[in-house]
């Protein structure tokens, strides 16, 4: 059993988990239980540490957790080779960084007439950040730990991490492309891997010419999840209105071939959404719809009306234009806007509660509802609402 410590959005990210892994559930508010014998962190975009199980204790005490941890790793590091780098962080508990690195520091006393060598990595605070994690090569061998303590409400767990989400590769490829384009949206890398992980699992269809399953981005802008589909080993299609999105894209793709040393199988033409003809096989669609204008301040409501019936309009035709194109079953995962008042309620798109029209079924999730699947930073006024949908 794993524990991931979920990300700024947690519905969205175990979602993402649950998609992926199947068997998940919530632990903590920010936690989730994953019946799995791997995570791999670098894959998921919604998570930001991962960790095996290895202790359970009884009741929401740190110091109960504390004893445990001193308890357990006393004999379990003792006669160590090499020296060792131990990392802790505490995640639900009321305690400041002190208590957290007082637990290392009685470990460390308790190991040293072993023979184990023990260097703790500083408490700014009581969680060890996801960079720092990362940056001190933390659960990549065994002797780089750190311990995920984790209270929620059926009691405590402690994690050895498996690996941190590397942000300075993400940010890298971010920022590194050779070409974007913010009018169009600045998609976030770790979304487009959410939002590719939520199509679920995905198997290659009967052509023979495909060896990986086929992604189709119908709005593929400069290529965000194309690049993050090709990383993850899908072959790539993707299309846009504007001819310039297309070569953007292209040249993005070909950026990524070089730098990580790869042969990406990619397809891309020009073709509005609404009436364009794909070629098959499609076994996935992902893809950040139109959001219409971009907004600094609640937009008044003939305004929102106006934005609202375009976007509605056109992501629409889309969806019937598409839904006769793929075969049943095929997962379509579509950011839409939904746009924030003053007091922080969400307007929707019309088409949410039109999809079994549209010819398509949501699925359905164990542990969150398709409402709260909503990716926004608190200053924004336009969210994406992620529909998680498959072809009926």
């Amino acid at each position: 059993m794993h524990i991931a410590i979920l990300g700024r959005q947690p519905a969205i990210s175990i979602a993402e988990l649950e998609r992926v892994y199947g068997d998940v559930s919530w632990f903590s508010d920010l936690s989730a239980l994953v019946q799995t014998d791997f995570i791999d962190i670098m894959r998921l975009g919604g998570s930001q540490k991962a960790g095996l199980v290895v202790l359970q204790v009884p009741g929401r005490d740190w110091r109960a957790a504390s004893a445990k941890i001193i308890q357990h790793y006393s004999k379990a590091w003792a006669k160590k080779d090499g020296k060792m780098t131990l990392g802790i962080s505490a995640y639900g508990f009321d305690v400041g960084p002190r208590d957290v690195q007082k637990t290392g520091l009685v470990l460390k006393s308790k190991l040293k007439p072993t023979g184990t060598s023990l260097r703790l990595v500083p408490n700014q605070e009581s969680i060890l950040s996801s960079a720092t994690s990362h940056h001190n090569k933390l659960g990549l061998s065994d002797n780089k730990v750190e311990l995920i303590v984790v209270r929620g409400q059926s009691g405590i767990v402690v994690a050895e991490s498996t690996g941190a989400q590397n942000i300075t590769a993400l940010a890298a490829r971010d920022q590194g492309r050779p070409k974007r384009d913010a009018f169009v949206g600045m998609l976030p890398p770790k979304l487009a891997q959410m939002m590719i992980n939520l199509a679920g699992p995905l198997t290659v269809s009967g052509d023979l010419k495909h060896t990986q399953p086929r992604l189709l981005d119908p709005f593929c802008g400069t290529g965000v999840i194309l690049q993050e589909a090709g990383l993850m080993r899908y072959a790539v299609y993707g299309t846009d209105l504007a001819e310039k999105m297309v070569r953007f894209t292209g040249e993005n793709l070909r950026w990524l071939e070089q730098q990580q040393n790869i042969q990406l199988d990619i397809k891309l033409a020009e073709g509005d959404a609404m009436t364009t003809t794909w070629d098959a096989p499609i076994d996935a669609v992902v893809a950040e719809g139109y959001l219409g204008q971009p907004f600094s301040a609640p937009p008044s409501n003939s305004k929102l009306v106006e934005v609202r019936g375009n976007t509605n309009h056109i992501l629409s035709e889309f969806l019937k234009n598409l839904a006769g194109q793929i075969n049943p079953g095929t997962p379509v995962v579509l950011a839409v806007p939904a746009w924030k008042d003053t007091e922080g309620h969400f307007t929707h798109l019309p088409l949410l509660t039109k999809v079994e029209d549209l010819g398509y079924s949501y699925v359905q999730l164990r542990n969150v509802r398709p409402d709260q699947l909503l990716y926004f930073r608190p200053d924004q006024i336009v969210a994406r609402e992620i529909l998680v949908l498959v072809k009926n």
